[in-house]
């Protein structure tokens, strides 16, 4: 079908609104770019989509038109009057003010397997993801619009994992599906963008009742990531060098290795390690 485009400039002289730096505002504005956005999103009539940063509107009305139902979320209080009038013809549109990270999302309209669509700074990109898959109701699948450096990182194609890396990959597979040049953007940033589509696994690489205890490994590891694993998790845990000399051997990992060259399978050992060496008695 011919998608129908926002007139972007339109709404930005209207209103006279100005991208706030301070939220990372580059509205995504070229037809070319939000059509890769659309095509990453693989939508049919009967996806209901979670759109993170509804911004002005031009990527909500889009997904209006091929998707059943969209709930729009926008933090920016200051861009509610011309993202209204944007939506107006779209009566599929549900509009909410305010921090997805702050809202649970079983108190979303929408049915388990909902496509999430997120165009987010990438410094709240790693805590969006866990705020929406340790969620009892989850997406589908997520399609975000990340600078081309952060996707990079999650993918991890060099076989070093960052944390953003592990949070995306342990709930299912990403793929860089098009690079979005930075004159697509208003204002243009510094940088080119990539769209990500993750696939989601039906369950988590590491098993849910453990999930918490791998993060708290994770964010041990990658506090000093320069560091060896024995002195960054002895550090980040509180724990002895011995113990955690004790821990890694039954993970079997060596312990002069650094956080960001575990595997997801030798991280799920070492949680496993974790708990029982947590269920052993003082």
């Amino acid at each position: 079908m011919s998608l129908k485009f926002l007139d972007l400039s339109f709404l930005l002289k209207k209103y006279a609104i100005r991208p706030k730096k301070s939220l990372g505002q580059n509205f995504l504005s070229d037809p070319n770019g939000l059509q890769k956005v659309i095509d990453a999103a693989r939508l049919s009539a009967n996806d209901e989509v979670l759109e993170i940063g509804a911004g002005l509107g031009s990527l909500t009305v889009l997904l209006a038109q091929l998707a059943r139902q969209v709930t729009a979320i926008e933090i920016d209080r200051t861009l509610l009057p011309a993202l209204s009038e944007a939506i107006l013809p779209y009566p599929n549109i549900e509009l909410i003010e305010g921090d997805i990270l702050e809202i649970p999302p079983e108190t979303l309209p929408l049915a388990d397997g909902y496509v999430v669509v997120a165009n987010i700074p990438y410094y709240i990109t790693s805590a969006i993801i866990r705020h929406l898959l340790s969620s009892t109701h989850k997406p589908g699948r997520l399609v975000m619009t990340v600078q081309k450096e952060v996707a990079e990182r999650i993918l991890a194609r060099d076989g070093k994992h960052s944390l953003l890396s592990l949070s995306v990959q342990v709930y299912g597979t990403p793929e860089i599906t098009a690079v979005i040049p930075a004159g697509c953007f208003y204002p243009a940033p510094d940088v080119d963008s990539a769209v990500i589509r993750v696939s989601l696994f039906p369950q988590p690489a590491i098993p849910l009742q453990s999930i918490g205890d791998f993060f708290v490994l994770a964010h041990a590891g990658f506090a000093q990531k320069r560091k060896t694993l024995r002195n960054s998790l002895s550090a980040g845990l509180k724990l002895s060098a011995g113990e955690i000399d004790s821990l890694l051997s039954a993970a079997s990992i060596n312990p002069q290795r650094r956080a960001e060259t575990l595997s997801i399978k030798e991280w799920n050992q070492l949680t496993q390690a974790f708990q029982d060496f947590k269920r052993k008695p003082n």
